[in-house]
């Protein structure tokens, strides 16, 4: 099933152009590289400015492109640390619904719960679950307009992760960041090693009850990855997710344990996802460690986003 996104703005301008051209734009920064991996061909998008949802979308096409400083409709952006960015990555939109709703409806909780935790929208996307975008596919009216679709004349590039620092090229190629691992495990996660996770835990519900969200807030801070029953009946089953690119640590061990107290009962358990992990993070009833791997990686060389897929191993250590 395809996933939904609030895509953040930070301005009213920006929003116009996104809405004329059925257009998105992220810049040339992890978290824009980071949003563009992880919304996907198929997917629904819907914009989020000034506490109102406009829109329905979905992903028709993703591209990024080469020399895009001067590429429309967006500006280049230069703050006063005297860093500038511009817009390499877009997605190409059909839109699919017309409508101008407050976060403050009751159907958008799940986000307006994110929004309200995390302070504001210093976050470039925010998921939302099945119920929401359900609920949102009723909403306003089918759109039948015609959308002026913005051609450009320029060269294209797939980015790349690259595992040395030094063999960074921004934006063509990233070093390999915690946001690019919590993109790829909730991508992978589902269909490898959950199944064997709710044995543990002792949950009868089959994998494919589950969906798997991305970063959700909470009053301690915020889980790298959510996943919850798509359609709770009387109660919810919720596992928290953290997931880190090096050794684990026992601060991050405590860590989720605290996400894990804030949902009581409802919780099944928590996943702590690493390269490796200290004695201390090893043999808790409540949290299951997780290894990560890519299979035959070289970290001389450089990745796509889907060979990282398909290289990601993931094995619980019981």
């Amino acid at each position: 099933m395809a996933d939904y996104f609030l895509i953040s703005l930070s301005n009213k301008e920006n929003l116009k152009l996104c809405i004329k051209h059925a257009l998105a734009g992220f810049t040339n920064s992890i978290n824009g590289l980071w949003t563009f991996f992880d919304i996907d061909v198929g997917d629904y998008v819907s914009f989020l400015y000034g506490a109102r949802v406009r829109n329905l979308y979905r992903v028709t096409e993703k591209v990024a492109y080469k020399n895009a400083e001067n590429l429309p409709p967006w500006p280049r952006i230069t703050f006063r640390s005297k860093r500038t960015y511009y817009f390499p990555f877009r997605l190409f939109l059909r839109q699919e619904r017309e409508f101008n709703e407050p976060m403050v409806r009751p159907e958008f909780s799940y986000v307006a719960e994110n929004l309200l935790l995390r302070g504001g929208y210093r976050k470039t996307h925010f998921q939302a679950d099945t119920v929401t975008f359900y609920n949102v596919s009723e909403m306003g009216t089918v759109f039948d307009g015609e959308t002026e679709h913005l051609e450009l004349n320029a060269e294209t590039f797939e980015p790349t992760i690259v595992f040395k620092r030094e063999n960074q090229r921004i934006p063509e190629k990233f070093y390999f960041k915690e946001l690019i691992l919590q993109s790829l495990v909730r991508r992978k996660i589902q269909n490898s090693i959950l199944k064997d996770v709710l044995k543990i835990f002792g949950v009868d519900n089959a994998p494919d009850e589950f969906e798997v969200l991305g970063e959700k807030a909470l009053p301690e801070g915020y889980v790298d990855l959510f996943i919850k029953l798509k359609h709770p009946t009387g109660s919810n089953k919720y596992l928290l997710v953290e997931v880190k690119t090096g050794k684990a640590q026992r601060k991050d061990l405590e860590q989720l344990r605290r996400y894990l107290r804030e949902f009581t009962s409802e919780t099944v358990g928590g996943l702590l996802i690493a390269k490796d992990f200290s004695k201390s993070t090893i043999g808790h009833s409540e949290i299951l460690p997780v290894r990560y791997n890519f299979k035959n990686l070289d970290i001389s060389a450089e990745y796509s986003y889907e060979e990282l897929l398909k290289m990601l191993e993931l094995e619980v250590i019981v």
